[in-house]
């Protein structure tokens, strides 16, 4: 230790001694304090002190002077002078603070030009994070060049590892800021790691700038990007998992089709049909059997109907899990013998559908065992539909010749009323003669294929009405055609041309959030929420002063699914809201090519998503082999997708994986896993930004190591029911924006201080404490958290709100959606001021639960609540509504959506609220027996 006080005094001394020099020959008798020679300071004598002392650079042209009994900074800048009070530190802090940016000059002796640049460098990231911009763009539009320059084939990659290069060093950076001001401006061992930072990141960002230029040199002399960088936002654009759900009004020309596959099944007299549909991708066969699936003529025939999506290779256990999960049963930790028996048994008595969704193989015999299981009864006239692109697959599965059906393509007239539909061709645009003829022109091309069709046209909403752009696409779109050679003869070119096209089309922003679909197994579910967080977390979208984060990657999966690449699988029926999504397959294929050449994501020679020692982004399935990850030192992030079980202890390859930003452990089962081992690496992992362990099995705390996760946004705890317990500490994370412990029903209250997270966005399952609970969380503390959109408040038994706390959530300004969880609270005190809160008139969203009241809270009115645009009451013992409720003639209801379950004392008519919510679109109501005349 002694040798460390030694070498770091005499680079103080050094630089004392090379200063006053500088001082000495710039000093005028104004000065506010002089220093006549050199300074002798004792680092290990406390005793040895000065009253002040002045120390500056003609490099930088700044001083600094300090007076310990002032306790007070003088910082001159020309002829300025700047007085800031210090914080009440010794003058040991103060002469660090002093010399702090002197000493990395005097780091870099061989280098003053680099001592320079480092004194510099808070200016230089805004410069280098502008040009990370202009390469992303960059990037994107060279790419497009690469399968005719080699140069740019060899350039791209180099670059794309500066850009994640120069990306961590910035997060460092700004992760270290937040470090030191949270830290304050003391202790000496604190000032020699700023010093020692500073050194290493300026030489950092001076090779990483010195090798941009080189590269981007390279590169210019081969192409020049036409554009500046797209917002990464996505304001400045407009705006396959395959399921049972299906918009009707946008298909087109499969009516004689499903009039066939019909007719099939109406007029069967065998107790277990097959049937198949059989064509190329993108020809339309899922969307033939989701018209078939959802057939009001069929749906008085089947008991039960089950849709099951299959992924490459076939894994028969998640395919009995499916259907199990689709018969209300649950097939997990089972053996496959026995979840066939209760498939069996569950369909017995029942005539079912089964739809057998884009198969590929019947190798290993999986179909003959769960074929096998299926019962088969005289008069229950079941159906088994399967699509596939291969005759041969369902004729193997016992599919004869006479019910096989190929969809045909759409002739002329057919096409271009698809096209219409989705590039939104309105009647004014068909008054345009060459935007017409540029449009039928690339309709042609597409040759009858909807798929192709409808990804051109989804490339084209979103662009000007402009026959000259138009143009420009046909003529791309006939270059990718004329590229795919002979393979456009078999039909497959056709989509995979407009494919490719509508990718090169897209934002650049947008381009790794497509790329992000291949994390997952192929035909998976995706959740959307999951998908955002993943995106946060990557910094692919982020928010701006008018929307959120969350709202701006909203949008962006809104416009990959405007541009069909995205297929939606659930939504909310009140406003259309994505649940979950996927992409089809033939756009997978499509994006396994660009991935592999972007380095994206790793892959092995049959397609399958792997890991290995290049990983960047990994979704962990049963498959995984985590150990391939020995000496990966780019994994950014790991999520869990098809498996609960994650073997950790600190000796796993995974233990020594440094570089994450995003980790998600969702449904994590904490079994053969050392607790303390992984949450001591997960707090280790300092780049980390979203962080969810949503509900996961025996979690039990969060430890306060937490805290120094100092990049953390994200952190969902959501469903834990086993955690009882969050650290203090995480109240002093100045990054988070997302915050979510909604339904932990052990977790009694939050730790207080949340008016620390000013950033705040999102915010569930805030606990409010009880009187006796000083150390728990108060509606008071929301006070400050001024940028919330979204809050979800829990009632307990023991939470108290004062007189003085009602009007605290109208002064959060922004909110949008507003939840409140009663929590089926008795206590008059609690029912009595949750009628006297006063949320915001911003409210668009409003969701009460669990709440005992006589009548609805009197806040809910039209004249308090008046963007509301959807309400929920919910598992409440409401009987009437508050008088307030009703309005009044100047005040009414904008409410478009209406949700009323589980109200069973609630008395109400239809025409009462339909006279106060005329605008109502979407009714939703259950098990709420006293409401009367309601259509649904």
């Amino acid at each position: 230790m002694s040798a460390i006080y030694d070498n770091w005094e005499r680079l103080v001394r050094a630089t004392l001694r090379r200063e006053d020099l500088l001082l000495s020959a710039q000093r005028t008798p104004s000065d506010i304090s002089t220093v006549s020679e050199s300074p002798s300071f004792n680092f290990s004598d406390p005793s040895h002190s000065a009253s002040s002392f002045n120390i500056s650079s003609s490099l930088v042209g700044d001083s600094f002077t300090y007076h310990q009994n002032l306790q007070a900074t003088n910082y001159i800048s020309g002829s300025n002078l700047i007085k800031h009070r210090s914080s009440n530190v010794g003058l040991k802090g103060a002469l660090v603070s002093a010399v702090a940016q002197e000493l990395v000059k005097e780091l870099a002796l061989a280098n003053q030009d680099q001592g320079q640049y480092a004194l510099q460098f808070p200016t230089r990231f805004r410069i280098l994070e502008e040009e990370l911009k202009i390469m992303q763009v960059f990037i994107s539009e060279a790419s497009k060049l690469k399968e005719n320059r080699e140069t740019v084939r060899t350039v791209l990659p180099v670059l794309r590892e500066l850009i994640y290069e120069a990306d961590d060093l910035v997060l460092d950076s700004k992760i270290r800021d937040d470090y030191r001001k949270m830290k304050g401006a003391s202790g000496f061992f604190l000032y020699l790691s700023e010093i020692y930072f500073r050194y290493q990141t300026g030489k950092k960002l001076t090779e990483i700038n010195t090798r941009i230029k080189r590269t981007r040199d390279n590169l210019k002399s081969y192409y020049t990007p036409s554009q500046r960088p797209s917002s990464q936002n996505g304001n400045d654009t407009v705006r396959r998992w395959t399921a049972p759900v299906i918009n009707q009004s946008e298909v087109v020309g499969l009516k004689e089709d499903a009039a066939k596959v019909r007719g099939w099944i109406l007029g069967q007299n065998e107790p277990l049909l097959h049937l198949a549909i059989v064509g190329l991708g993108g020809l339309g066969k899922t969307t033939l059997a989701k018209m078939i699936y959802r057939d009001v003529n069929l749906k008085r025939r089947f008991q039960e109907k089950i849709w099951v999506s299959f992924s490459q290779p076939v894994k028969e256990d998640e395919i009995m899990k499916s259907m199990l999960k689709q018969l209300n049963a649950d097939g997990s930790g089972s053996p496959k013998g026995d979840m066939l028996s209760t498939i069996h048994g569950l369909l017995s008595d029942k005539a079912y559908l089964i739809v057998l969704d884009d198969v590929w193989s019947t190798d290993d015999g999986w179909w003959e065992r769960i074929s096998g299981g299926l019962p088969v009864k005289e008069g229950h006239n079941s159906c088994i539909i399967i699509t596939s692109r291969i005759k041969t697959v369902v004729k193997n599965m016992g599919v004869q010749d006479a019910q096989i059906h190929q969809p045909r393509y759409l002739n002329d007239e057919e096409s271009w009323k698809l096209f219409c539909k989705v590039a939104r061709v309105s009647e004014v645009d068909e008054q345009n003669t060459k935007l017409v003829e540029e449009g039928k022109e690339i309709v042609k091309k597409c040759g009858g294929l909807p798929l192709a069709i409808k990804t051109v046209g989804g490339l084209l909403s979103s662009e000007e009405r402009s026959s000259i752009k138009w143009r420009r696409i046909r003529e791309t779109f006939h270059e990718k055609l004329t590229s795919m050679g002979d393979n456009c003869s078999e039909g497959n070119g056709h989509v995979i041309a407009s494919l490719q096209l509508s990718y090169d089309e897209l934002p650049a922003f947008l381009k790794p959030c497509i790329l992000c679909f291949l994390i997952y197994p192929e035909n998976y579910e995706v959740d959307a929420d999951q998908l955002i967080r993943l995106w946060v977390g990557e910094g692919f979208v982020s928010g701006n002063s008018t929307e959120t984060v969350t709202e701006s990657a909203l949008k962006c999966l809104s416009e990959l699914i405007s541009r069909c690449l995205v297929e939606v699988a659930q939504r909310r029926n009140y406003d259309g809201s994505v649940y979950t999504c996927k992409v089809h397959d033939m756009v997978r294929d499509l994006t396994i090519k660009i991935a592999r050449e972007e380095d994206f994501c790793s892959f092995d020679a049959n397609r399958n998503h792997i890991a290995d020692v290049g990983s960047r982004r990994l979704g962990v399935t049963q498959e995984t082999k985590l150990s391939a990850l020995r000496g990966n030192s780019k994994l950014r992030a790991l999520l869990l997708t098809t498996t609960h079980y994650i073997g950790f202890n600190r000796k796993t390859e995974l233990a020594k994986i440094k570089s994450l930003r995003v980790l998600d452990l969702s449904h994590a089962r904490l079994d053969y896993v050392f607790v303390k081992d992984l949450w001591d690496w997960i707090t280790s992992l300092k780049r980390l930004v979203c962080l969810s362990l949503r509900d996961v099995a025996q979690l039990l705390e969060v430890p306060n190591s937490i805290g120094k996760l100092l990049g953390l946004q994200v952190l969902i705890l959501g469903e834990c029911k086993d955690l009882k317990k969050l650290p203090t500490s995480i109240i002093n994370l100045p990054r988070l924006i997302i915050l979510d412990v909604g339904n932990c029903p052990s977790l009694r209250c939050l730790p207080q201080g949340f008016s620390k997270l000013s950033k705040l966005q999102e915010l569930y399952g805030f606990k409010i404490a009880g009187t006796g609970k000083a150390s728990g969380s108060h509606l008071a503390e929301l006070k400050a958290v001024t940028e919330l959109r979204v809050l979800q408040i829990d009632i307990t038994e023991d939470s108290t709100i004062e007189d003085q706390e009602l009007e605290i959530l109208a002064q959060l300004e922004k909110l949008k959606i507003l939840s409140i969880n009663a929590g089926d609270c008795k206590d008059k005190n609690i029912l009595s001021k949750l009628n006297k809160l006063s949320p915001p008139s911003s409210i668009e969203e409003l969701y009460l639960k669990h709440y005992l009241g006589e009548t609805t809270p009197a806040w809910i009115n039209p004249r308090s609540l008046q963007q509301l645009q959807y309400l929920s009451v919910e598992n409440s013992g409401i009987e009437k509504m508050n008088q307030e409720f009703w309005g009044d003639e100047e005040y009414k209801w904008d409410v478009k959506g209406l949700c009323l379950k589980f109200c069973q004392r609630l008395e109400v008519s239809w025409e009462e609220l339909q006279s106060v919510m005329p605008e109502i679109r979407h009714l939703e109501v259950c098990q709420c027996n006293l409401l009367v005349s309601f259509p649904c």
